[in-house]
C-alpha cells in the first residue's frame, strides 16, 4: 500500500513551548505510598525514596479513561517515557523507555502476572478490568530492588480500590456505584458494577465487568475488500480484521483490620471467551483464570511489616477466529486448496508465589527494606493434531513446551537516608536465583522421517536445566536545594533472565510452526535458544524538577536517561530467510545494546475566566533512540519522538478536555525483522464530563477528524485470510495495523 508522506513538524516545535505542557504528578506525591486513609498503617511513615521519574495516574484521569477504554495497559497512555504495544482490544502491551514485554515487572495488587501465551496474548495487565483499578504507579529508570526484580526497563504497580470501613459509631456502611458505556467506531458496549459492606472492622467488595466488541474501522481505506475466513464473507476496505472481542471478569475482596493491622483476600475470576490479535496470525479463542491473594499489612513501632501469598492458574485457547483461515495445499490428500478445520493451541500456566517485606526505622536519619520473594511457574503449551492433515499437523499432539519450569528465589535490602534537608539517599542490592527447566519434547509426527523429529531429537539431547544467579544493585541521590527544586541522579544494574519461549521453543525445521511462536507481532517465525544468557542493563538516570512553593500553580521535570545492556536477547536470522510471503524465520541471540532519550513533562495553572471556570495545560515530550552495537540494526518498536498536549477547563460540574497528540515518523527500523516504517500524524481528541453528587456522564469524541494513521508499534497486519500459507499471505504483506479511527463515545455512571 502506498504509505502517507506527510510528516508532522513535531521535530521544529520549539523546546520551550513542549516544557510549558505536560502532565505529571509532583515529586512529593511520588515519594509516598500509602495504604487507605481509613487504616492507620501508612508506609509514609518510613519516608522511602522511589526514582524521582515515579508517576502515578491521578484518580481523576483514571475515572475519565474507564469510559474510553477497556484495556487497562491504555490508562497509562500519557504518562512520561510510557508507550504501547498495540495488540488485541485489551491487551496492549506498556512499554517503559524502549523496554517492553517481560522486560519490565508488573504486578497486580502484589501478584508477579507472567504472560502463559506463545504470543503472549494474556498480558499482565489484561487479568484487571479498569473499572477494578484504583491506582496505577510506573518506576522508569533507576527502580529500588525493593520494587523491581527479573527485569531490566522498570516497574509498573497496579492496585485495586482499596478496602473501605464504616467510621467508629456510624454503624454499617454500604455503598456502591453501575456504569455503562458506548463507543461508536467498534460498536463496544458494556456495563460494570461495585458494591461494598463494611462495619468498623470488616469490609466486603465485589467488582464485575463486561464488555464486547465487533471489528474497528480505520480512518481510511488500506487494502482491497474482501479476503475473509472461509465462509465469513468479505471485509470492507477499511476494516480492520480480528479485532473483536469479548472479556468478563469478577473480583471479590475481604478486608479485616484490627488497630494497626489489615488482612485482605482476593479472588478474581476472568473469562475472554474470544479476541481477535491483528497483528498475529492466530487469535485467542479462551482465556479462563483464578487468581486468589492473600496479604497482610501491619504497623509496629519499629516500622512496618507486609507480607503476600498468591496463586493465579490460567487455560488458554489460540486458533483461527472468524476473519481467519487455514487453507491447506495437499496433494496427499485430494485436490489442492483442501480447507483444514482449525490449527488448536493450548497453554495452562500455573503461577504461586509468596513474598514478605519489612520497613525499619533505623533511627531520625535511616529506615532499611528487607525482604525476600519466591515465586514458582509451570508451564504446559501443546497444539492438539489438526483433522484432515494428514502428517503436516498429526496424528500426535504437538508439544510446544512441555511442564515448563521457571523458579526465582530472591532477596533485597536497601537503605535510605536523609543526611539532611536538602540531601537524600538509597542504596538497595537484590539477589535472584532463577532456575529453570522444561521435560523432553516431540512433534505431530514422531516417525524417523519426519523433521519434527530431528529438531526434536537435538533438542532432547541437551540438558534444559538452567540455574542464573543475578544481583541488582541501585544508588540514588537526591539533592533539594530549596522548596522549589529537586534534582537527582541514579545508577543500576538490573538483570533479567529468559523467558521459557525465549529458551524453549524447539521447532526450528518448519516455518508454519515458528509462525506460531511469536510473542512481538511481527509477521515473522521464531525459535528458542537454550543457551540464552541472563540480560544486564546499566541505566544512569537524571532528573531535574521546578515547581512552585506549594506544588500547585506549575512543574516541569526533565528526565534524561542512557541504559547499556549487555547480553540483550535480540534476533536473529534463522534458517529460510526468503519465505514467499515476504516475513522471515528468526532466532534469540545475546548481544549488546545501547537504548538513551530523555522524557519532559510539566503542567500549569493558567487561571480563571469569568464565567468561563479554571483553565490548566498539561502535556509530554517522550524521546527514545536504541541501537544493536553488535549488528549496527535498530532495535525493534522503538517509539519515535511523541508529544502529547491537552488544555482542560473546570467549570462546577463539568470538565473539558481538548488533547492533542504528535508523533513523528518512524524511521529507525530494525531490518533483521523486516520492520516498515511509518508516517508521522496529529490527532485531536475531545472529553468532557459532568459529576453530579451521584450521577456522572462523560462524553468523548477520539480521533476528531477520522485521521488514518498507523500507529509506530501496531506490527504487521495479519488480520484475515489464509494467515497460515505463504501464497495467501504475500498479497498483503507491507500492510501494518491501521489505527482506529473517529469513535464517539458516551458513559454514565450511578453512585448508591
Amino acid at each position: 500500500m502506498k504509505k502517507e508522506t506527510n510528516k508532522i513538524a513535531i521535530k521544529t516545535i520549539p523546546l520551550c513551548i513542549a516544557l510549558a505542557f505536560t502532565q505529571q504528578s509532583f515529586a512529593h506525591d511520588a515519594m509516598h505510598e500509602m495504604i487507605t486513609p481509613e487504616v492507620t498503617v501508612k508506609e509514609d511513615k518510613i519516608n522511602p525514596l522511589p526514582a524521582a521519574t515515579t508517576s502515578e495516574v491521578n484518580e481523576k484521569k483514571l475515572i475519565q479513561l474507564r469510559t474510553h477504554t477497556n484495556d487497562t495497559a491504555k490508562l497509562l497512555d500519557g504518562e512520561p517515557g510510557v508507550s504501547l504495544y498495540q495488540a488485541g482490544g485489551v491487551s496492549s502491551m506498556p512499554v517503559i523507555r524502549g523496554f517492553a514485554d517481560d522486560r519490565i515487572r508488573i504486578k497486580v495488587d502484589g501478584m508477579d502476572l507472567i504472560s502463559a501465551c506463545a504470543n503472549h496474548m494474556n498480558t499482565p495487565l489484561s487479568y484487571i478490568d479498569p473499572a477494578n483499578v484504583g491506582s496505577i504507579k510506573v518506576y522508569a529508570g533507576v527502580t529500588p530492588v525493593s520494587i523491581g526484580g527479573d527485569s531490566i526497563g522498570g516497574t509498573i504497580k497496579v492496585e485495586s480500590a482499596a478496602p473501605k470501613f464504616a467510621k467508629a459509631g456510624e454503624g454499617l456502611l454500604h455503598e456502591g456505584q453501575v456504569g455503562t458505556f458506548y463507543r461508536s467506531n467498534n460498536d463496544a458496549r458494556g456495563a460494570n458494577f461495585s458494591a461494598t459492606i463494611a462495619n468498623e472492622n470488616f469490609s466486603a467488595r465485589y467488582t464485575g465487568s463486561t464488555v464486547e466488541a465487533n471489528n474497528y474501522k480505520a480512518g481510511g481505506n488500506f487494502k482491497p475488500a474482501g479476503q475473509a475466513a472461509w465462509g465469513r464473507g468479505s471485509l470492507s476496505a477499511d476494516e480492520v480484521g480480528s479485532t473483536a472481542y469479548k472479556s468478563e471478569n469478577h473480583a471479590m475482596a475481604f478486608a479485616l483490620k484490627n488497630d494497626n493491622h489489615l488482612f485482605e483476600f482476593k479472588v478474581g475470576v476472568q473469562n475472554i471467551p474470544y479476541q481477535g490479535f491483528a497483528n498475529q496470525r492466530m487469535d485467542m479463542t479462551d482465556n479462563n483464570s483464578q487468581q486468589y491473594n492473600l496479604k497482610y499489612t501491619g504497623q509496629y513501632d519499629w516500622g512496618n511489616l507486609q507480607a503476600n501469598v498468591y496463586h493465579e492458574r490460567t487455560r488458554h485457547s489460540m486458533d483461527f477466529g472468524k476473519d481467519k483461515q487455514y487453507w491447506y495445499n495437499s496433494a496427499m490428500m485430494g485436490p489442492a486448496n483442501y480447507n483444514v478445520a482449525g490449527m488448536p493451541m493450548d497453554t495452562q500456566g500455573r503461577n504461586t508465589g509468596a513474598s514478605l517485606k519489612a520497613d525499619i526505622i533505623l533511627n531520625e536519619r535511616d529506615s532499611l527494606k528487607v525482604g525476600t520473594e519466591i515465586q514458582k511457574y509451570r508451564l504446559d503449551d501443546w497444539w492438539d493434531p489438526v483433522a484432515n492433515s494428514s502428517m503436516m499437523a498429526g496424528p500426535n499432539a504437538f508439544q510446544n513446551i512441555n511442564n515448563g519450569q521457571r523458579d526465582r528465589y530472591d532477596v533485597f535490602t536497601e537503605w535510605d537516608a536523609k543526611w539532611s534537608k536538602e540531601w537524600m539517599s538509597q542504596l538497595g542490592l537484590r539477589h535472584s536465583t532463577v532456575k529453570m527447566d522444561a521435560d523432553d519434547v516431540h512433534g505431530y509426527s514422531t516417525t524417523m522421517m519426519s523433521n519434527y523429529s530431528t529438531a526434536a531429537n537435538l533438542f532432547n539431547n541437551k540438558s534444559h536445566t538452567k540455574t542464573d544467579h543475578n544481583l541488582d544493585m541501585t544508588a540514588l541521590a537526591r539533592f533539594t536545594p530549596d522548596e522549589t527544586k529537586i534534582f537527582e541522579a541514579g545508577y543500576s544494574i538490573k538483570n533479567r533472565s529468559p523467558n521459557l519461549y525465549e529458551r524453549y521453543t524447539w521447532s526450528n525445521t518448519n516455518s508454519m510452526v515458528m509462525n506460531m511462536n511469536n510473542w512481538v507481532g511481527d509477521g515473522n517465525g521464531y525459535v528458542g535458544n537454550l543457551d540464552l544468557k541472563p540480560e544486564t542493563a546499566h541505566t544512569l538516570s537524571l532528573s531535574g524538577e521546578w515547581h512552585d512553593a506549594q506544588h500547585e500553580k506549575w512543574n516541569l521535570r526533565v528526565s534524561p536517561y542512557y541504559s547499556y545492556v549487555d547480553n540483550y536477547i535480540d534476533a536473529v536470522a534463522f534458517g529460510p530467510t526468503n519465505r514467499a510471503d515476504g516475513f522471515t524465520n528468526l532466532s534469540l541471540e545475546n548481544q549488546t545494546a545501547r537504548l538513551y532519550g530523555a522524557d519532559i513533562s510539566s503542567n500549569i495553572v493558567l487561571g480563571s475566566l469569568s464565567n468561563l471556570g479554571n483553565f490548566r495545560a498539561m502535556g509530554v515530550v517522550n524521546y527514545v533512540r536504541g541501537k544493536n552495537k553488535d549488528t549496527g540494526d535498530d532495535l525493534y518498536n522503538i517509539m519515535p519522538l511523541n508529544a502529547k498536549f491537552a488544555l482542560e477547563q473546570r467549570l462546577g460540574g463539568w470538565t473539558n478536555v481538548a488533547e492533542l497528540k504528535m508523533v513523528s515518523a518512524k524511521d529507525d527500523i530494525q531490518a533483521v525483522r523486516k520492520e516498515l516504517e511509518t508516517s508521522g500524524y496529529s490527532i485531536v481528541n475531545l472529553y468532557s464530563s459532568y459529576d453530579w453528587t451521584k450521577v456522572r456522564f462523560d462524553f468523548g469524541i477520539e480521533n476528531v477528524f477520522d485521521k488514518h494513521y498507523y500507529h509506530p508499534l501496531g506490527g504487521a497486519y495479519l488480520g484475515q485470510g489464509a494467515t497460515m500459507m505463504s501464497s495467501a499471505m504475500a498479497p498483503l504483506h507491507g500492510t501494518l495495523v491501521p489505527a482506529m479511527g473517529r469513535s464517539v463515545n458516551v458513559g454514565l455512571t450511578f453512585k448508591f
